[in-house]
């Protein structure tokens, strides 16, 4: 009992097993201090640190930048399309790759069905669907819905990385790192990125630019390693998206030019064969493109370049065998005039026989952005295919539309044919994003990428004048002669102070304006990109949140309160939410591929009601259903609409004549509108009772807050459809088309 406690510790210390304790412990502080100040990292171990960390910040800020409409309203999909791509991944899930394959859907297009498997683009589809296989096989139990909400940020954050060893193989490793961070906020390519939206380009662009960084590797390697990366690259972008089509014309182009400016190489010719052949051969297993590689006018550029290619392989040949230059000059001759010929004659054949089809009108309206208001008036009326205004290039690249010239003029100054495929890409993503809205998102990275190649030799170019030390100059060493070199390098010397201090003023305007930058981005992001729009969201007289929630009110109605094998009648826009959401069979949606079809509806809804009824009769609609924006100031409802839905219907059907809805040239829906627009089945649809409810305060009965009138027609009147629900803020309207008389 004698011995004493330490009143600090609480130890004994004459216990012998605290000694023990006491030493071992402080050999593990002494060699965690040895360790740490042992370990030094070399300069280039340093840099790969920083790199990787930043790299790694990055790919999570582009993943959390794209989550703010999960967070401000719930985890579900947005617009329109991606309601079609989340039904048929939700099916491939629950029966497999080989129903889905087969699936014939008979609730659209009704009474025509579609064939699934033939007509869509399987990439995003089978990409969810090995993802969720892949968190379930890891016990990570997750609906599918979730997995597709988040899959568009997922490869939103790979693109990041792409974007960094792309711009590293055409210029440094900080415009690598610069890339990475452009693209992963920039707006052009989060608008269609964000969580919850599910749509082909959410996996696309990234499937884009990894087909591009890999052909672009494998011209300046050469190597066929690369270049068989590159036809894997092309197949997933062909199994993805469209858009393949952009990626097919530019590399041809590209090899085109190379060519014609002398830099054919075995490198090239190896890494252009080997995608072509091989790209070519899996693109074909993809049901919906088949044989349009060989067969399509779209793609016959690729085509050329690849004969074309071939003549410069052989007259390489030729030339290496012939020594006579006189001789090689009269067979250069002889065989570029037989070559294009021959190429010119099977063109003309396989046009004038049909086998090779002529251009899309999508592909005409790229050329001509007349074309399809002229001709294809359903492509025209999407808002996304409306030529881009100077705003929306402003509203989605900020500063990046300033430095992208400056990124074109670095390019020039350094040539290599890394550079020109980046300059070629940009100038032509930029033509086509000037023809088409949509084609934003094909120009961003293009624009990042020539944006970072400037940031990076700017802030490089700087740095090197700050960190540039000023030496000073011996007067007792100037003699002779040397004078004048002497008094030269003074004054050199005295210009580097202000050198110094404007490179610093600098500095700190170009980190200004990419912080300006970044608040740019993040306010676009949560402002306006993460809105979904089938949840609307506006403020109320007194700042707060509004929530109009009435599309999915309108299609639950559908789901409890109508026969599960009833047809419903819209415009197309809707009509793959009604099939996914409302679980009814649609008579058009928004695939579009059948014109007449939605130009029936369209006639339809341009008609007076007797005459749609023998319409709807024809083709055993049971319910309409109508956008309305008159009480709440949604100006995207079908009134809005309502002039496409003629041209479109007059098109196929003669009897519907735009001017008979127009006044003066004018659309109008107040008392001076036309007759025919008063009377038909769409005016009666959206302001069916509309006359007697007062939307605004100090405004009359009737009053279309979405136009800003009062309609013309209060006194509407249905005869052979019946109202059978309207959600709370008159959003979505639906009607009932009634038996005939003998079956009621």
């Amino acid at each position: 009992m004698g011995t004493k406690i330490d009143a600090v510790n609480g130890i004994k210390p004459q216990d012998p097993k605290a000694k023990t304790a006491s030493k071992t412990t402080d050999t593990v502080f002494n060699t965690s201090n040895f360790s740490l100040k042992t370990i030094k990292l070399k300069t280039k171990q340093q840099e790969l640190l920083i790199r990787v960390a930043i790299l790694c910040l990055v790919y999570v800020l582009a993943f959390i930048t794209r989550l703010f409409s999960v967070l401000r309203y719930e985890s579900m999909i947005h617009e329109f399309d991606p309601y079609f791509n989340y039904r048929t991944t939700l099916f491939l899930t629950e029966k497999g790759f080989y129903e889905f394959w087969n699936w014939f859907d008979s609730e659209s297009w009704y009474p025509l069905g579609r064939i699934i498997g033939g007509t869509l683009f399987p990439g995003l589809m089978v990409t969810a669907a090995l993802l969720y296989w892949g968190l379930r096989f890891f016990r990570f139990f997750v609906h599918i819905r979730e997995v597709c909400v988040l899959t568009a940020p997922f490869f939103a954050s790979n693109t990041t990385i792409v974007a960094y060893f792309f711009g590293k193989e055409i210029w440094d490793t900080g415009a690598g790192l610069v890339a990475a961070a452009l693209i992963a906020i920039c707006p052009g390519y989060i608008s269609r990125s964000v969580a919850g939206s599910y749509d082909n380009e959410g996996v696309a662009i990234f499937a884009l630019l990894l087909t591009f960084y890999l052909f672009v590797k494998a011209v300046n390697t050469g190597s066929l390693a690369w270049a068989l990366a590159s036809a894997f690259g092309y197949f997933y972008m062909v199994s993805a998206w469209g858009g393949y089509v952009f990626i097919i014309n530019l590399i041809p182009l590209y090899v085109l030019v190379l060519l014609i400016t002398g830099r054919y190489s075995m490198r090239l010719y190896v890494a252009y064969n080997c995608m072509y052949v091989l790209g070519m051969l899996l693109a074909m297993q993809i049901r919906f493109v088949g044989f349009q590689h060989v067969q399509s006018g779209e793609h016959m550029a690729a085509m050329g370049v690849f004969f074309l290619i071939q003549v410069f392989y052989f007259l390489n040949w030729v030339k290496y065998l012939l020594s006579d230059a006189k001789l090689f000059e009269s067979f250069l001759g002889i065989t570029v005039t037989g070559a294009i010929s021959l190429g010119a004659i099977a063109l003309g054949v396989g046009s004038a026989t049909g086998f090779i089809s002529p251009w899309t009108g999508r592909f005409y309206s790229l050329l001509d952005p007349t074309y399809a208001k002229d001709h294809i008036p359903i492509i025209a009326s999407v808002s996304e295919h409306q030529p881009t205004a100077w705003s929306s290039f402003m509203f989605d690249f900020h500063i990046l539309l300033f430095l992208f010239p400056a990124g074109l003029y670095f390019c020039f100054k350094r040539l290599s044919d890394a550079t020109i495929f980046l300059v070629m890409y940009g100038l032509t993503s930029m033509y086509f994003a000037g023809v088409m809205v949509r084609l934003i998102l094909v120009a961003t990275p293009a624009v990042c990428l020539i944006s970072a190649v400037a940031v990076s030799a700017t802030l490089k170019n700087l740095t090197s004048l700050v960190k540039y030390k000023n030496k000073a100059i011996h007067s007792g060493s100037i003699k002779g002669s040397a004078s004048s070199k002497a008094s030269s390098k003074a004054s050199l010397d005295l210009s580097l102070p202000f050198q110094k201090n404007a490179a610093i003023a600098l500095l700190v305007g170009a980190f200004y304006l990419l912080s300006r930058y970044v608040t740019h981005c993040t306010w676009v992001t949560s402002e306006a990109y993460s809105s979904p729009s089938i949840v609307l969201a506006a403020r109320g007289a007194y700042g707060n949140r509004v929530i109009f929630d009435d599309y999915r009110e309108a299609y639950f109605w559908l789901r409890q309160n109508t026969p599960t094998d009833a047809k419903v009648m819209s415009w197309w826009d809707y009509g793959y939410q009604i099939t996914a959401m409302g679980n009814r069979t649609v008579i058009v949606d928004n695939n579009t591929w059948n014109n007449t079809h939605i130009a029936t509806v369209g006639r339809a809804m341009s008609s007076y009601e007797d005459e749609a009824y023998e319409i709807m009769r024809s083709l055993d609609v049971d319910y309409v259903l109508v956008v309305f924006g008159g009480v709440t100031g949604y100006s995207s409802d079908d009134i809005n609409k309502f002039l496409w839905m003629v041209r479109i219907g007059g098109g196929v059907f003669p009897v519907i004549k735009e001017p008979d809805y127009l006044v003066n040239g004018e659309y109008r829906v107040d008392k001076g509108a036309a007759p025919k627009m008063l009377n038909c089945l769409m005016y009666k649809l959206c302001y069916y009772r509309f006359g007697e409810l007062r939307t605004e305060y100090g405004k009359p009965p009737g009053y279309d807050r979405a136009r800003g009138v009062e309609i013309g027609n209060k006194d509407v009147r249905l005869e052979y459809l019946e109202e059978a629900f309207t959600t709370s803020n008159w959003i979505v309207r639906i009607y009932k088309v009634k038996p005939p008389n003998n079956r009621r």
